[in-house]
């Protein structure tokens, strides 16, 4: 890296090195129960929900070459009542883990979503994936709940745990007390 990488909203040009970046885990690891690998032109219709200030958004780590990783906020279920609550992701460029840059993308994702009327961010995380399970603590989510064998890949069952995060006006309430 010649500069140091920044932060800012992903935009159609990144999406190479978003789909480069999740099919490295969906090859690697059970950190998603994707399958397969994705062409970039088939993530296109998942990468235009993001709109910078919505509830739905995509944040980039990116130096002038290269994506470093990516933190997201999606649609957490498709009912309306739901529109309050989020699925947070982060994913991470394996040159790029252990630098505290999945926290610094995590922030930021957080600071944005705090600004809006949203309740709640969910996170799910497969396990065993101790790193994982402690950025989200070291955020402010707490664990709601496992599901057991919920996903099967690489010829076994895995766990997920449900992690949960207070959000905006929830957020403040409760340190306003």
């Amino acid at each position: 890296m010649t500069n140091e990488p920044h932060i800012r909203f992903a935009i159609l040009e990144d999406l190479q090195g978003i789909t480069d970046i999740y099919n490295h885990y969906v090859e690697s690891s059970a950190a998603t129960f994707d399958i397969r690998p994705w062409k970039t032109e088939e993530r296109i219709q998942w990468f235009e929900q993001f709109t910078e200030g919505s509830s739905h958004q995509c944040w980039v780590l990116v130096d002038e070459h290269k994506i470093f990783g990516y933190a997201c906020s999606t649609p957490f279920r498709p009912k309306p009542a739901y529109n309050t609550s989020v699925e947070s992701t982060i994913y991470l460029d394996p040159s790029a883990l252990g630098k505290g840059y999945g926290q610094q993308l995590y922030k930021h994702l957080f600071k944005e979503l705090n600004k809006l009327q949203l309740n709640r961010c969910y996170g799910i995380v497969t396990l065993p994936n101790h790193a994982s399970v402690q950025l989200h603590e070291s955020l402010g989510f707490e664990t709601i709940g496992t599901l057991t064998e919920v996903g099967f890949k690489f010829s076994q069952y895995w766990d997920t745990v449900w992690m949960e995060k207070k959000l905006g006006t929830a957020q403040n309430s409760k340190q306003a007390l």
